[in-house]
């Protein structure tokens, strides 16, 4: 063995797991900084909600990657599928902001579910109810 080499060295596959967590930490690090700007433009009512969201998805469901979609923040799986996203009533000039959730949450139960839910405040129910949401979502 030359001197140079070290005795131990990384297969292949420990390389590619090693590259492909360091690109899930750079996306959801990019995915962090893209969320907290969306949420600097909007109105004080809407952010304050917004962060609300922000810190109950991710403190539930860690695994989920922070990215905005149509600038909106949002939450994808680990196929970059968006889960959930909160829509503030600003950007459509709407009466209400929303919590949605697409087609890859596991929010199905029977033949008609709903996936949209308006949001005017947080109650602490209304918390525990995002919280069990999106924990089904990405069960």
């Amino acid at each position: 063995m030359s001197p140079t080499k070290s005795k131990e060295t990384f297969s292949a596959e420990e390389k590619a797991a090693m590259r492909a967590r360091a690109k899930e930490l750079k996306l959801a690090e990019e995915g962090e900084q893209a969320i907290e700007a969306a949420l600097k433009k909007m109105t004080p009512p809407d952010r304050a909600l917004g962060k609300r969201v922000h810190e109950l998805v991710t403190k539930t469901a860690p695994d989920l990657t922070p990215k905005t979609w149509y600038g909106m923040p949002a939450y994808a799986n680990k196929n970059g599928k968006v889960i959930c996203y909160f829509k503030n009533a600003g950007k459509f000039k709407m009466r209400y902001s929303e919590f949605g959730f697409n087609d890859s949450a596991k929010l199905d139960d029977g033949s008609m579910w709903p996936i949209v839910y308006a949001l005017t405040k947080l109650t602490k129910a209304d918390e525990v109810r995002i919280v069990q949401l999106v924990k089904q979502a990405v069960s």
